[in-house]
């Protein structure tokens, strides 16, 4: 008798259909300054933070304790005897990166679907325009912003200015001195 086989497929093209609602990593920071956010932001802006481990490496190292005892014409009395430790010391160390983010609010089907056309216009968005922030839309913004210094697949506020979905504030923009 065969196994029935036939769930298999269904089980795998599911796995690729979840969603990861945009903003889920996202934290508003409070008027009253009890949000965790970096020094500084602003009450009502948005904020999430990508955190990269620290890497420690192992080293594993033979220490001489005694020396080999030899006789003038080479015949080894004792062997040498040598002692193994093991160190572990940091390389990096742990570190937080906070960037600003467009809040959840305005990230709707929309906003995605405008998001997926201006990465598919770059080449890195392969799948349709859906409006859904779906795992192909979270490999571009990854894609994309890791080439920008971001390893991250929520995404940023500069990149939305950079793939102009979100506008900027004239009054941040420093004048041009008259030449």
């Amino acid at each position: 008798m065969k196994p029935f086989l036939g769930i298999l497929p269904v089980v795998a093209i599911c796995a690729a259909c979840s969603t990861t609602a945009p903003g889920a990593d996202v934290t508003r920071v409070s008027a009253d300054g009890q949000t965790p956010a970096p020094p500084g932001a602003a009450p009502g802006t948005c904020w999430s933070k990508r955190t990269e481990p620290a890497v420690i490496e192992t080293v594993t190292q033979q220490n001489l304790v005694q020396p080999a005892e030899i006789l003038d014409d080479g015949t080894v009395i004792s062997p040498a005897l040598y002692r193994t430790e093991t160190l572990q010391r940091i390389v990096r160390e742990r570190r937080e990166t906070w960037f600003e983010t467009p809040c959840p609010e305005v990230q709707d089907s929309e906003f995605l679907a405008s998001l997926q056309r201006a990465l598919k216009a770059r080449g890195y968005h392969v799948g349709p325009v859906t409006g859904t922030y779906d795992w192909l839309t979270r490999r571009a913004v990854q894609t994309y912003q890791k080439e920008q210094g971001l390893d991250s697949a929520t995404l940023s506020l500069a990149a939305a200015r950079q793939l102009g979905l979100v506008a900027y504030d004239p009054s941040l923009i420093p004048p041009t001195p008259d030449i």
